[in-house]
């Protein structure tokens, strides 16, 4: 079958991913409890037994609540930078050494069939990343939790054939929304969250040739609408001179309280 995935759920109230191939199973975040993550899984089909290792983003609670206890009950490996595992110790608490792994930001490791890349992201974290997987010629981008989308990181997510993107906000729901000036400020500024005008932006410099579907990722449930944020990015998508019909690129969706269909990356 290849490079595929499922985005178990996502939003501020947990995130988590299934990366696999024919040969290999990671699980990338842990934003629920262990038994929620569980149930996630078992409605695509997967066990916890299946999973070779975990991959962590960064310490925001929303990607690590069960971490500690997923990865314990299991005995899986878990994926970090140095800086990550500090921000995160307190909260995850005790792994066994043998579990802890240290991967750098902007490195490359190989699980069976399977290539994982961390880039650094620019987010008020200790120190975030993203993830891009590939295999069998195919490339999956994981982009979310964004303040804004440096050069580096475009040149990261080029010439990915699937890609799951930050639309966190509109920002006019934002800015009239209840939230106190300080948290809007956070969340628009370069470490915050990647707004639906960004993510086309940010879109309209990747659709190239080999890009099939965006899955739109991390929407706030108070500051967005998934109808409103394809809308948004289909038209400054449009604005900057791309035209496209559906069997060539699609804006697909993502949520909060399920997961996804499997998505088998690049068809052979």
């Amino acid at each position: 079958m290849g490079l595929r995935f499922t985005v178990l759920s996502s939003g501020s109230t947990g995130n988590a991913t299934v990366v696999a191939t024919d040969s290999a199973k990671v699980l990338v975040d842990v934003g629920f409890s262990g038994k929620k993550i569980e149930e996630l899984m078992k409605e695509r089909d997967v066990a916890a037994q299946e999973l070779d290792a975990i991959f962590v983003t960064h310490e925001h609670s929303d990607h690590i609540k069960g971490l500690g206890a997923f990865a314990r009950k299991h005995k899986l490996p878990v994926y970090a930078n140095e800086k990550t595992w500090a921000a995160m110790l307190r909260t995850v608490g005790d792994i066994p050494d043998d579990q802890r792994k240290i991967l750098p930001s902007d490195s490359v490791l190989e699980i069976a069939d399977l290539r994982i890349e961390s880039y650094a992201i620019s987010h008020d974290a200790a120190e975030p990343v993203g993830y891009c997987f590939q295999a069998d010629g195919a490339k999956l981008s994981l982009a979310t939790d964004l303040g804004y989308v440096s050069d580096k990181v475009m040149r990261q997510l080029h010439n990915s054939d699937v890609m799951v993107l930050e639309s966190n906000h509109d920002v006019n729901m934002l800015r009239m929304g209840r939230y106190p000036w300080n948290i809007k400020r956070r969340i628009l500024g370069d470490t915050g969250h990647l707004s639906n005008e960004a993510a086309g932006e940010a879109l309209s410099s990747l659709l190239t040739g080999s890009l099939k579907r965006v899955y739109l990722a991390h929407l706030s449930q108070e500051h967005n609408l998934m109808d409103l944020a394809k809308l948004t990015v289909s038209s400054v998508l449009e604005n900057n001179g791309h035209f496209y019909h559906k069997n060539e690129f699609a804006l697909c969706d993502t949520y909060h309280d399920r997961p996804t269909l499997w998505d088998i990356v690049k068809e052979a």
